[in-house]
């Protein structure tokens, strides 16, 4: 979805971004977006681990 983009589109977004909140509102909004982004990504990982975790259980006890 997002391959797609590319530079022009990018740059677009920007623009729209600078217009929306000001210049000197985007950097805080880049960081609200890059903590939102680590959280979502953390809370995944979690996820993803707890799968595995049960996925181990279950073959080892069905080789028992």
């Amino acid at each position: 979805m997002l391959s797609n983009i590319g530079v022009p589109g990018l740059i677009i977004i920007l623009v729209v971004a600078l217009i929306v909140f000001g210049p000197n509102k985007l950097p805080e909004v880049g960081r609200a977006f890059g903590k939102t982004i680590r959280e979502f990504k953390k809370a995944t990982d979690g996820i993803s681990d707890a799968v595995k975790e049960d996925i181990k259980e279950v073959k080892s006890d069905n080789l028992k």
